[in-house]
């Protein structure tokens, strides 16, 4: 590679000044892209439980709720970062108490808000999920995989939830939106250990999801466990707290298989924090890189249940102790650092990952499952609450197997999103995302601290590449669409992106 003569430039007074010119103002023009501006907030919450009965979303038998434990919520809160009168750069992050956010789902409550303000840019728009598996299903198109057979009578039909949750939700995006007023916000972390990985490793190299660890072949937990816990404060002009947003690397699965409407986890932490710092705070509740991740224990069940029995305390009210815990140092720590002058910059884009091929094996063993759940369907017809959605699943694997024929590197589009608000980086990205890859981009980051946040998209595990190869639900080919090699093309682009707000 030909290089300069920077000897001749030093010679050259005209050139020597041309020179550092073009170097000042290259530095110039990338600090200018993240130039320290107001920063104005705007929040609100909205209530997007369900009618009743419905449908939930998450297990693979077919579950109808017929009543609630908890409401269901969406925290909004909405950022602009302004040059006196002048609009520089949008934000906002709808938290919602839902397993995922469909592609559909997405696009309605975008065009709603399209509607409701008119110009607005709503691809800046990110709308995430909880991950709890006592939520409503969001999608019945008969070409999709996880489709369930819900009664066509006494059910909340699928699209009538999806309209409620999208005309709440726009009213609450657009109500945050006219109330932003110049605000201050911080961020800090701590740690609190609530998930558990749930991948179990055997001699022979297989893997199992929730897998026996007490057996004699038992060798480990497949991957890392996150424990930090980020969090952001947010505060209106006279220093009043008005939002808070804590990121857990753990999914809201508690009462992962219950038949009852429940936010999980989230809705205690909610009021426990609400009681603290007052109940119009907005508390939003963001999942870190967790797909191989529960609130489950693996190991040591008994020693944890006597300690439930001898402190009258459940599984639930220690996951709720420990992130409300951790929230509250947080804040005590950072109150005092508020920033209302801040970098902010707020990139979105369609990447392009390489999909998962699926071999004709897979295919072949896709088929008979398919076949197998069809035909005991036929032979009755009450199977199909518990069979219908399994079949559905095998037979995405054979339309993906039939659409990649014939075509060379076939490749799977997605949103993701990349922030910087002061020295936090905020990244986000479709997928139930193995914890390995959430580390690798908090690892290589720029940022002070880095905020992960997955399912803001349609889901589906993007598992890391030994557990691939140990395979197990969540790293075969009917649990993901994109495997190992696209997760790092993810966590490549992604870094390259929070990188280059750090110039």
């Amino acid at each position: 590679m030909h290089q300069p003569n920077l000897s001749c430039a030093v010679t050259r007074p005209f050139s020597r000044s041309v020179f550092i010119t073009g170097l000042l103002l290259s530095l110039l023009s990338g600090f200018l892209t993240v130039r320290a501006t107001e920063i104005h907030v705007g929040t609100s919450t909205a209530d997007i439980s369900p009618k009743l009965p419905v449908a939930l979303m998450g297990q693979f038998d077919l579950r109808i709720a017929k009543s609630a434990e908890t409401p269901l919520y969406a925290g909004i809160i909405a950022i602009e970062s302004k040059e006196g009168n002048r609009s520089l750069d949008t934000a906002v992050f709808v938290s919602c108490d839902l397993i995922l956010i469909s592609a559909s789902l997405q696009e309605e409550v975008r065009a709603e808000v399209l509607r409701l303000i008119p110009g607005f840019n709503v691809n800046k728009i990110i709308l995430s999920a909880t991950h709890t598996h006592t939520a409503p299903v969001l999608d019945d198109d008969p070409d999709k995989a996880f489709v369930y057979p819900i009664p066509k009578e006494g059910v909340v039909k699928v699209k009538d939830y999806r309209d409620l949750f999208s005309q709440r939700v726009a009213a609450a995006i657009e109500k945050a939106w006219k109330s932003r007023a110049k605000g201050s916000v911080t961020w800090g972390l701590n740690r609190a250990a609530v998930g558990y990985n749930r991948r179990a490793v055997y001699k022979d190299g297989t893997t199992v999801m929730y897998g026996k660890t007490d057996k004699s072949d038992f060798q480990n937990l497949e991957g890392y466990e996150d424990h930090d816990v980020n969090s952001l404060f947010f505060w209106d002009a006279k220093a009043k707290l008005i939002a808070m947003s804590i990121d857990v690397a753990c999914p809201a699965q508690e009462f992962e298989h219950r038949e009852f409407v429940n936010a999980d986890y989230w809705h205690p932490v909610r009021q426990a924090l609400n009681k603290r710092f007052g109940a119009d705070v907005s508390i939003l509740g963001w999942i870190g890189a967790a797909g191989d991740q529960s609130p489950h224990s693996m190991y040591r069940k008994a020693g944890e249940a006597r300690m439930q029995k001898l402190s009258s305390k459940t599984r639930m009210d220690d996951i709720v102790a420990r992130i409300t815990r951790a929230a509250e140092e947080t804040y005590e720590i950072v109150k005092d650092d508020k920033h209302s002058d801040v970098a902010f910059s707020h990139k979105t884009e369609k990447l392009k990952l390489p999909q998962r091929i699926i071999t004709a094996a897979e295919y072949l063993e896709s088929k008979k499952v398919e076949e197998d759940c069809a035909a005991q369907i036929a032979l009755d017809p009450k199977k199909a609450g518990a069979l219908y959605a399994k079949m559905t699943w095998f037979g995405d694997v054979l339309r993906r197997f039939k659409a990649q024929q014939g075509v060379k590197n076939p490749v799977y589009e997605t949103e993701i999103h990349v922030l910087r608000i002061g020295d936090a980086a905020i990244c986000t990205n479709q997928f139930e995302l193995f914890t390995d890859y959430g580390i690798r981009m908090q690892a290589r980051s720029k940022a002070v601290q880095t905020f992960v946040i997955q399912l803001a998209g349609p889901g589906t595990y993007l598992p890391s590449a030994k557990a691939v190869s140990g395979g197990g639900y969540s790293a075969i080919c009917q649990s993901n669409v994109v495997g190992a090699e696209g997760g790092q093309v993810l966590v490549d682009r992604t870094v390259e992106m929070i990188n280059s707000l750090w110039p």
